[in-house]
């Protein structure tokens, strides 16, 4: 896999991309993979993300003084207190899309914040990560193959605190609450229209990992086996008997864009690669579909779910 080095890479591999550029990976810091804060909002993520966001910040305030109205009325509003208002405008804070929305309705921009909401989302990730992000967002067919723990996609909020509470150095209890609010948001994925493809082959081994204790295992068995049954939802498990198997080289992700365009990404122990390469690219989901082909059919994994369920 060819590796442009840099934590701006990303960002721009998937822009040369979309030009029509040929370029080969992205490479950065995979540690930033997921990083927000709580619903009051979230925390820029590197100096041009925080650039952007304090402009954001300031356009809205000189609108809202505009308007004559007090931080705590135009919070109210909103549904937000006057401090996390302040936060917004001092670009400590990122809102959401449906914030920014409510906000330029509230001040009457007539569209102008709206403007603003595609680089305010991209703002909570680093550069690097930033083109996986949009990717993630716009897939049609999304396809993963994990063998270290559950897919992000699928954890739930009791496994993903396990999960980081384990880190080394350990996370501080504010980026610890961040992470989790980026994983849980962006399960919409699951409930967006038109439904996504998406398809999750993991080893049996990440099952059978007791990660936080038999209660998070059961209530992460008891996830999987609820997000299954969706209909663009296919969940399989590669069983420790499996004499063979194509993914020997680990995890990986495989995105493909209207219009049938593919990216693979890959990360592990700090580091992480975004695959912009057709050629590569369609390698990798060649790969998956060879994965995919020994793992257990979805129903067989569902069912093996159900008994390691019955094990705890």
């Amino acid at each position: 896999m060819t590796e442009r080095e840099g934590v701006e890479a990303g960002a721009e591999a998937l822009t040369e991309e979309r030009d029509g550029g040929g370029v080969g990976a992205a490479v950065g810091p995979g540690d930033g993979w997921e990083n927000d804060d709580r619903a009051a909002g979230r925390r820029p993520e590197d100096e041009a993300g925080r650039g952007v966001v304090v402009a954001f910040g300031q356009t809205m305030k000189t609108l809202r003084v505009r308007e004559g109205l007090e931080r705590e009325e135009f919070g109210r509003r909103l549904g937000y207190s006057a401090s996390t208002v302040a936060s917004f405008e001092q670009g400590r804070r990122i809102p959401t899309p449906r914030t920014i929305e409510r906000a330029d309705e509230v001040l009457g921009a007539g569209g102008l914040l709206c403007l603003w909401k595609e680089q305010v989302e991209r703002a909570q990730y680093p550069v690097f990560f930033q083109g996986m992000a949009v990717l993630e967002k716009e897939a049609v067919e999304l396809l993963s193959y994990d063998t270290l723990v559950v897919k992000g996609l699928l954890q739930t909020e009791e496994y993903m605190r396990a999960l980081l509470g384990m880190r080394r150095p350990p996370l501080d209890e504010e980026v610890i609450e961040q992470r989790v609010t980026a994983r849980l948001a962006r399960k919409e994925i699951f409930d967006r229209r038109p439904a996504p493809l998406l398809s999750f082959v993991m080893d049996e081994s990440v099952l059978r990992r007791w990660y936080g204790g038999r209660d998070v295992l059961r209530g992460q068995l008891e996830q999987l086996l609820l997000i299954g049954q969706k209909p663009n939802v296919e969940i399989q498990v590669m069983p420790l008997r499996c004499e063979e198997s194509a993914g020997v080289d680990g995890p990986f992700t495989v995105v493909t864009q209207k219009g049938g365009k593919k990216f693979a990404y890959a990360e592990a122990q700090g580091t992480s690669a975004l695959q912009t390469d057709a050629d590569q690219a369609a390698l990798a989901a060649a790969r998956y579909g060879i994965i995919r082909s020994q793992a257990l059919t979805p129903r067989e994994s569902l069912a093996f779910i159900e008994g390691l369920l019955g094990e705890l």
